[in-house]
Formats: structure tokens, sequence, C-alpha cells
């Protein structure tokens, strides 16, 4: 390709990627070509950060900009936020969601930015003076992970896209070549499925040096390959009867109108390859010890998501190193008393979903579980996590409302509850209305509770103190219960689905599973497993959705603690009383929220377009 680009088009390539102005600065108006790009080694490498620029920021993007956790039944915003930068991620939340919606990374135009932009590296990268012949197969084999990867993303909420992979059009194509329609899902599913296979032969599995820590591996091909095939293998995506008459512009299906068993074999067998490559080059769930040899819950999964890769976490398959406004992201979990934002909060929902310290569910009459009372002593276990009071080891202390006593590790680790220690400020946490941690306002916990997951311990907003920590988009857990959940759809016999899963539970410091579960008893059991370990990461709004239960979750109440209530009390018949189940708020999600609507501006564009059904 000899194309030679005036400054204005390269400007706009740039500004889309990398935000860069040394370019302009150095240059005359008329005279920066791709060859003088792609001939200088700085340049070449700010072309390939540019391509790497589309991968989400899975802290604040997933709370802000793409808003996954906020559009799960995890957490919630106060609609008063809506002016502040969060009114898309808001709108999804009540059912205002269709074609024109405005949605802050629009897939739909962005990442084929990304993409055209790595198409144009694969055709003009080449070695320079500190660029071998080997460094730039490597560059390539990175670009074209994130081109198939930018793919998956698109069709894990669109469905069907516009895809003519490797086709870099010229700027004067005709209309016939640009206005494309949509090509079948399982189409591009096919497509990415035999590019990562191919990739992940052509990358390193581990950089040796821990500065390339975040770039493609071939562990992390094998990963999204596999997360995509357990996508197309799930009810949204295989045999959905509400999507068999939606056909593209050229009469094709859009999704085959039959549910085809073999896909979940075909996710099994690439979950396995996985977990065989990883487990091989010494990933694995991330564990810390007590000093008797004994796995120490608490802190294995606190520290797995704070440490790096390069510290000992090989969990983490897919992390993204720079995490932009991370200081605001943990400030935002926070509560208002030790200065951080105080108004997103944990849902009921969630803190019901969590196992008692037995393992059982809080509904099992033989949990334990109460909602009577609070404790009279303090709760100590063999931990060095220092989350729960004073001295390593406490959990909870004397007071604590019943419902938050015997619990799972993972609960301590992810939700700041009325009377949980806050170590930073040398107290307990008040959100009783009048205590250091509300107010009756939109900057105080409207629910009852803040936010703990995947924020150190030590971060204290009112005296500016933060922790840096790598952004995690996929880990080994996900791999693991990925995989025994496609084995129990293809083979519910197989072994190895009671072993993953119990795997999981092990490290979160709960019993195994029974053995010799029925199919349908291992599907919820392993769906409730996810909902806890993978809780406020961003994933439970894509499960809800692939499993085609988002309306049974996302359309209804949401409940809370009396935000109102001014009395440490838990009787049922004080209206001030503070620890008693109360309204917070109606969700709205309708059937066709479960596919992100081609966006209208684009549907004007281009006649070739058909809109995803009920928008």
């Amino acid at each position: 390709m000899k194309t030679i680009y005036k400054i204005g088009i390269i400007a706009a390539v740039i500004f889309a990627f990398t935000g860069c102005k040394k370019y302009l600065d150095k240059m005359p108006d008329d005279q920066l070509t791709l060859e003088m790009i792609f001939n200088d080694k700085i340049r070449t490498e700010d072309w390939l950060a540019g391509v790497y620029s589309g991968v989400p920021n899975p802290m604040w993007g997933y709370f802000k900009d793409q808003g996954y956790n906020i559009m799960g039944d995890d957490l919630t915003i106060p609609a008063e936020w809506s002016p502040f930068g969060w009114r898309n991620v808001y709108a999804f939340t009540v059912g205002d969601w269709n074609a024109s919606s405005a949605w802050n990374p629009y897939y739909w135009v962005e990442l084929p930015k990304r993409i055209r932009s790595g198409l144009i590296f694969l055709e003009n990268v080449k070695p320079l003076p500190g660029v071998t012949e080997a460094d730039v197969e490597v560059m390539k084999a990175q670009v074209r992970f994130l081109i198939a990867y930018y793919y998956s993303l698109m069709i894990e909420i669109y469905g069907p896209i516009p895809f003519k992979p490797g086709v870099i059009e010229a700027v004067d194509a005709p209309a016939s070549e640009l206005m494309i329609t949509q090509t079948p899902y399982d189409s591009v599913v096919n497509w990415i499925d035999t590019e990562l296979k191919d990739v992940s032969g052509k990358l390193p599995a581990i950089y040796s040096d821990q500065h390339d820590w975040g770039k493609a591996t071939s562990i992390m091909a094998l990963a999204i390959r596999a997360k995509t095939l357990l996508f197309a293998a799930s009810p949204l995506f295989n045999g959905n009867p509400d999507f068999r008459d939606w056909k593209n512009a050229n009469g094709s299906n859009m999704f085959q109108p039959n549910a085809d068993p073999k896909k979940w074999d075909r996710a099994a067998a690439a979950f396995k390859e996985l977990i065989d490559a990883a487990e091989a080059e010494g990933y694995g769930l991330y564990y810390e010890r007590n000093a008797d040899g004994s796995i120490d819950p608490f802190m294995s999964y606190y520290n797995m998501s704070l440490k790096k890769f390069s510290e000992g976490n090989r969990e983490i398959i897919f992390g993204r190193p720079d995490q932009p406004d991370l200081n605001s992201w943990q400030a935002h979990h926070l509560p208002i008393g030790i200065g951080g934002n105080g108004g997103m909060g944990v849902t009921q929902e969630l803190v019901d979903a969590f196992f008692m310290e037995n393992g059982l569910p809080i509904t099992d009459p033989n949990s334990g579980y109460s909602e009577s009372g609070f404790s009279t002593a303090d709760e100590v276990r063999n931990t060095k996590w220092r989350g729960g009071g004073p001295t390593a080891g406490t959990v909870t202390t004397t007071g604590t409302y019943n419902m938050y006593v015997n619990r799972e590790p993972r609960f301590y680790v992810s939700v700041i509850f009325d009377n949980a220690w806050l170590g930073v400020d040398n107290r307990k946490a008040e959100f009783v209305q009048g205590g250091k941690d509300t107010r009756l306002s939109f900057d105080a916990p409207q629910n009852g509770y803040n936010a703990r997951k995947a924020v150190s311990l030590d971060v204290f907003p009112r005296e500016n103190r933060y922790t840096y920590q790598p952004g995690i988009l996929y880990r080994m857990a996900d791999a693991y219960l990925g995989y025994a959940e496609a084995l129990n759809e293809s083979s519910p016999d197989h072994p190895d689905i009671l072993k993953y899963v119990n795997l999981v539970r092990e490290r979160a410091g709960i019993p195994p599973l029974e053995a010799g579960m029925s199919q349908s008893r291992m599907r919820e059991a392993i769906r409730r497993e996810r909902r806890v370990e993978f809780n406020s990461e961003g994933i439970r709004i894509h499960d809800l959705r692939r499993w085609k239960i988002a309306d049974q979750f996302l359309n209804g109440e949401l409940w809370g603690m009396n935000f109102t209530g001014n009395v440490r009390s838990d009787d049922p018949n004080n209206n001030n009383a503070f620890f008693k189940r109360t309204f917070y708020k109606n969700r709205i999600f309708t059937n066709k929220m479960y596919l992100w609507p081609v966006p209208q501006a684009q549907m004007d564009i281009n006649p070739n377009l058909v809109q995803a059904p009920g928008y």
C-alpha cells in the first residue's frame, strides 16, 4: 500500500488513537506519510499503542463509560449522578434505551477505527534499526489479536455486525462496497475462533520484560477465543426464538434458528486447551497462605485484585497496565466519612447472593443465617486480613447486625456495611443517619452499603492516599468456571465440572460442592458461583444476557437497608430503624435490551443495515 496521507488524515487517525501532538509539532502540513511513520521506530510503536487504545478500562470504563457494573444488579448509583457523566449508564438501568441512546464507548464506530488502524499497521510495519524481523512478527501477531478481540467485543453486545476482515476500504470506494449489511453472527464467531487459534501460536505466553505486561499473549488469545465460543453456545445466541425471523438485507438469518448443542462441546474443548496451556506456563488461581500452610481466603481474594503479575499474581490472563483516573475510581467506592464519593452502593441483592461461612446460600434452612439481632462478640478467623477490625484475624466486631455475621470471606472483601472496619480512620463504618458516613443526599449509600471489592485497605481519599493496581479483564477463575459451565451442558457427568468449581470455592474458603448433583442443580450452582466470584467486575450483566435471564433479575425492585433510618435497630415496626429491608428503586429491563441497538445515526447512513429486534 503506497498511499500518501495528507496531514489532516494522519492527524485524524493519530488523535483518534493516541492523542499525540508530536507529529504536528515536527512535520510540515503536507509531508507526513505512512512511509515516514513506519520508517521511524518511535512512531511505529506509537501507532501500535494507538491500536491497543481500544482495549477497555475495566475500572473506570466498566463503571462509567461501558457502564457494565452499573448495568447489572451488583452496584447502583443515584439518579442525581446523571448530570455528572453518568446519564447514559443510568438510562440503561431504567429502561431508557433505544437506537438513539448515547453510549460513551460507541463500539459500532470506534472499534472499526482501531481495526482499520491495525490493518494499516499490518501492511506497513517493517524491520528498522532497533526493530528486528522477530519483533515485527510479534507485533503483527499482537495486532491480529487486537483485531479479533475488537470484533469479539462488538458481537458480544450487538450480535451480527458488518464484517469484511482484512479489508482496508479506500476513502473513495463506491457506496456498494462501504454500505454493507450485517454478517450472520456464527460466521463472525467462526472467523474469530480460527484467527485466535492461529495467532496464539505466534505470541509468547509471558514476556521476559515486565514492562511488556499487558501486551497480547498466546494465553490471552486462547482466553478470548474460549470466551467467544462460550457466548456463542449460550441461550441468547444459540437458537434464541426471539431472533428466528431477524434477517439481514441479503435475506440471510442473523442467527441459526435452532439451538446447536455441539457449540457447548466446542466451547468446552477451547477452555480445556486454554487451561492446559495456561497452567503449563505457570498461570493459576492466586493464593496466599497462613502460617500453618492453609489457604488464607481473605488475603487470596483481596490481593487477587491488587497484586501485579510481576508480584506473582499469575491469575491475571488479560490485564491493562494503565488505569486513567484510578484515584477517582477508588474514591467513588468509599464512604464520604473518609473522603470518598459515597453514593455508589452495593445492592441488597448482591449482599444476599454471598454464601454463609459453611458454603450454603442464605435461603438454605441449614445455613445458620439470621436477620435478627446483633453480634455479642468479635468474630475471629484464621487470616492475616486486617479489614474486619483493629487486629488481623477479626472479621466482624461486636454489635454487627447478624445479617453480616458468619458470611463467606468474599463478602467481607467486597462489601462495606454498617459497623465494618475502616482502618485508615481507625473506626467502624457509620451508615445509620447521623453517622459519619452518610447523610440525606446523593453522596451517601442509598441502599446502605458501599463497595470494597478491588480497593486497597490503604486507600484514604481524605488524605489523598491512593495505590496503583492493575486492571483485570480476564482471569483464571473465569477460565475454570467457563470450562465447568460448558462441560455441564455438553457432558454433565464429567468429573472436571466438580473439580474446577471446587477449586474456586476452595480458594474462597468455603466447602466443596457435593458429588452427584443433577445437571440443572449444577447449572444453578455454577451461576451462583459466578455471581459471587466475579461480583463488581463488569461480568454479571453479560452473564445475565447470555443466559437470557436478565429480565428476571433486572426488571423489578431493588432493595437495601432503610436509608433514612436514624436508629440502630432492626425493629420492623419502627419507621426509623435502619436495619430492615427497604425498597430502594425499580429497575426496568425489556426484551429488546438483550442486544445493543444499531445506532440510529448509522442506520440513517447505511440503508442496508437491519435494526435489532424491538428497536
